[in-house]
């Protein structure tokens, strides 16, 4: 039995279309997403600066970086059709050059401005041409170490949160948030430009194994209508990418308010955010295990322990602590649901399917950055809004685990599509 099972997997290795060009193209889509995600954390470091400029509101700057995110995934459905037609190549050249834009526009100082070049230049036609079209070419890219490739390039947002807001909070005060928002828009477009050559080559072949396990374009999903268990899975992004985007959003503001200085806050930040990408690494390994399903239901869970305690932890080391837990708590969940997808359903659907689901992720993304802001207005504090997004969270939660209970699949490991020692 020992020698059978050596002989599939090599025989399957032998299969995989992955190599090394694999590995080029999924770094180059995370350096690609590292820089071009960081513009939103700009308004979100110099939240309150730029409320004090605008009228004292923190609805007004929060609404700019929650654009952006709904930008993101309203541009994403049509640039994901574009890509399919014409290659990943012409969506990111647009992407790249409306985040520069964007970011060099909003700089001017004015709420419409800051509002047409989040919304609509950063977002609508900024990196809604990066974010979902590098998922699905990426993901085209790999078929052994897919849930790890997927996780790479989606943790690029994360490291764009762990290594940007200390840089931008120093950059802020000591320049303001205007120039600091000018010249990064400058240095994006420098970086971001020479990165696109590597997107210019098409995906190989899917193997043989590969197409064999496809799966049958209206087949039952889970025993259900594919476009149901289609639709469950994107009321459950948003209702994980809501409280998801809380923390991310306020926690600077939020320290503050609670006596420390915005440094720290930055620093907890940009803590959660790396941790967030450490894990990733380990969430993509174990959906390539257990699945994507089942990896999105433990990542949830794990998120819904972090929002209750945010609602209740208010010290020093206890916010350090707790933002380092819930950045590894919730690293895996967005890959692995684009891993579900790909999963689940036919690789030909995959470009309109992982674009409709950043849609509603990013949407999540959105509400729940401007949700916690408009509360915090009305409530002067943060608690009201974590306790919401926990109950979003638990939505999620039981979401997830109704479909789970439905899933016969073996796992990978069980049914010998993974060498033992992987």
């Amino acid at each position: 039995m020992q020698a059978r099972g050596s002989q599939t997997s090599g025989s399957q290795a032998s299969d995989s279309i992955e190599t090394r060009a694999s590995w080029v193209v999924a770094t180059a889509a995370f350096t690609i997403i590292m820089i071009s995600f960081a513009t939103p954390y700009i308004v979100i470091v110099g939240l309150k600066p730029i409320a004090e400029d605008m009228g004292g509101l923190r609805s007004t700057p929060a609404l700019a970086a929650s654009l952006a995110y709904l930008g993101t995934a309203t541009g994403g459905i049509g640039m994901g059709w574009w890509a399919d037609r014409a290659g990943v190549i012409r969506p990111v050249l647009l992407g790249v050059v409306m985040v520069a834009l964007g970011a060099m526009l909003a700089s001017t100082g004015s709420i419409w401005a800051l509002y047409v070049g989040y919304g609509l230049m950063v977002g609508l036609l900024g990196n809604s041409g990066l974010f979902a079209p590098l998922l699905t070419y990426v993901s085209r890219w790999f078929d052994r170490r897919r849930g790890v490739a997927i996780s790479l390039v989606t943790s690029g947002q994360q490291i764009a949160g762990a290594l940007w807001p200390p840089l931008f909070g120093l950059a802020i005060g000591a320049f303001g948030w205007q120039q600091t928002m000018f010249w990064f828009g400058v240095l994006a477009l420098c970086a971001l430009l020479p990165l696109t050559w590597f997107m210019r080559r098409e995906p190989p072949a899917p193997s043989a194994s590969t197409v064999a396990s496809d799966p049958v374009k209206n087949a039952p999903v889970l025993g259900l209508r594919p476009n149901l268990v289609f639709g469950l899975l994107c009321i459950a992004i948003v209702g994980c990418c809501i409280p998801m985007s809380m923390p991310m959003g306020h926690l600077v503001a939020f320290c503050s308010d609670l006596g420390f200085a915005p440094a720290r806050g930055a620093e907890m930040l940009s803590l959660l955010l790396f941790c967030a990408f450490l894990s990733r690494i380990f969430w993509g390994t174990l959906s390539d295990r257990i699945g994507g399903l089942r990896t999105v239901l433990a990542g949830t869970t794990c998120q819904a322990v972090g929002m209750a305690l945010f609602g209740v932890v208010d010290d020093f080391v206890g916010l350090y602590i707790l933002s380092a837990a819930f950045g590894l708590g919730f690293g895996g969940i967005v890959p692995s649901y684009v891993l579900t997808v790909r999963e689940h359903f036919p690789s030909a659907e995959a470009g309109w399917r992982i674009a409709m689901l950043v849609f509603f992720g990013l949407s999540g993304m959105a509400a729940g950055g401007w949700l916690a802001g408009v509360i915090y207005d009305w409530a002067a504090h943060y608690q009201p809004a974590f306790m919401l997004g926990l109950a979003f969270n638990l939505c999620t939660v039981a979401i997830v685990a109704s479909l789970v209970m439905r899933d016969r699949r073996p796992s990978r490991r069980d049914a010998g599509e993974l060498p033992a020692a992987a």
